[in-house]
């Protein structure tokens, strides 16, 4: 048996990876699943999923075939003006969805979340917790204590999720006409304002 972090020569252990999250995450969901838990389904070290994946969201765009590793995104979005915010995230994300292969995998995503309820669990935890609740909160750190929302960032995070979600199957799945003939600029326009009313409302007096 091979020691534990290693693979013989010509061992696809990042492929092993992807199976054993694949299996970890329909299990268990997002939320409660963790790398030392894929590692050791896996067969290998904790430490050597870092030499393939940035991280757990990482390793989640893999399996999900999500079209590029989130944590780009929120970084980006982490560097924008919080009264810039809800446009910042409508552009990002369609910006990325209507790239052809992005796309093709967005619909692929929505049609699953829509049919299968694991998919849709891993799916909204995933966006919850990994991208709006997480922009959310550092928004909301952002301005003094008193000033503050008076609701957590989880549900105006998941109110976001649900606004950019509803959108994406509509665009994507169901493919409403008017819906999908809007150019980014006009959704931007539109949604915006209302992520911005979610995620970086103005300070409380």
């Amino acid at each position: 048996m091979s020691p534990r972090g290693r693979r013989p020569v010509g061992a696809d252990t990042r492929g092993e990876i992807v199976a054993a999250a694949r299996i970890e995450f329909a299990a268990k969901g997002y939320d409660a699943t963790s790398l030392r838990a894929i590692a050791s389904r896996a067969g290998v070290d904790p430490a050597l999923i870092h030499h393939y994946f940035s991280g757990k969201a990482a390793l989640f765009a893999t399996v999900m075939a999500i079209p590029i590793d989130p944590s780009v995104i929120v970084s980006g979005l982490l560097h924008t003006p919080r009264e810039q915010i809800g446009a910042a995230m409508v552009r990002s994300f369609f910006a990325i969805w209507d790239q052809p292969p992005g796309r093709e995998r967005m619909q692929g995503l929505m049609r699953s979340a829509i049919t299968n309820h694991e998919a849709g669990r891993m799916l909204r935890e995933f966006l919850t917790g990994e991208v709006f609740t997480r922009v959310t909160a550092e928004m909301d750190a952002r301005v003094p204590t008193v000033e503050r929302p008076t609701s957590t960032p989880e549900i105006r995070g998941g109110l976001a999720a649900a606004q950019m979600v509803g959108v994406a199957i509509m665009r994507y799945v169901i493919e409403y006409g008017p819906v999908v003939d809007a150019g980014v600029e006009e959704l931007v326009a539109l949604l915006g304002p209302t992520l911005q009313a979610y995620v970086a409302p103005p300070p409380r007096s």
